[in-house]
């Protein structure tokens, strides 16, 4: 199972949220999505030690319980940063050169689309088109936009964020 290879840092309180809620959807026909819902909810992600939980106590397997997981793209399997990243590389902003300035990303933080850097400061989605086409190529962290950038840009916009 591919996963983040940050520590799982759940809380007792957050299990016995977990657990209560998963006993109250287990009455229920199809309380697999809302379970994974809840718990993405209460998270931030679906890790491994989650999704056991979930599969344990709904009597589903962890096959199935991975499987709606890795299938649904609302899910995670990591956790999202304080600051989270998306390059958009949607056609206008790709043709703008959005594809060197997503690598320049992943070489500077360390991660992969998806993952979050250690210190769980940053985390790095590839989106498709944000709505800005005319600021093309665009990144986003968290609500602020940067629109016309360029590679070498990349590292002055992070270090606001550090």
């Amino acid at each position: 199972m591919k996963g983040t290879t940050l520590p799982f840092e759940g809380t007792p309180e957050q299990e016995a949220l977990l657990r209560a809620k998963l006993a109250e959807l287990k009455k229920q026909p199809g309380s697999l999505m809302p379970a994974l819902q809840f718990a993405q909810d209460l998270y931030g992600y679906l890790p491994y030690e989650v999704q056991t939980i979930i599969a344990e106590e709904l009597g589903v397997s962890l096959s199935d319980v991975y499987g709606v997981v890795t299938f649904y793209s609302q899910f995670s399997l990591f956790p999202k940063g304080k600051y989270r990243i998306g390059i958009c590389l949607g056609t206008a902003c790709y043709v703008q050169g959005s594809g060197e300035i997503y690598e320049k990303l992943k070489a500077l933080l360390a991660i992969e689309s998806g993952e979050c850097t250690r210190d769980r400061k940053f985390s790095l989605d590839a989106t498709r088109c944000v709505g800005c086409c005319g600021l093309a190529p665009v990144m986003t962290i968290n609500d602020d936009v940067y629109g016309k950038i360029t590679p070498d840009d990349v590292a002055g916009i992070l270090a606001k964020y550090e």
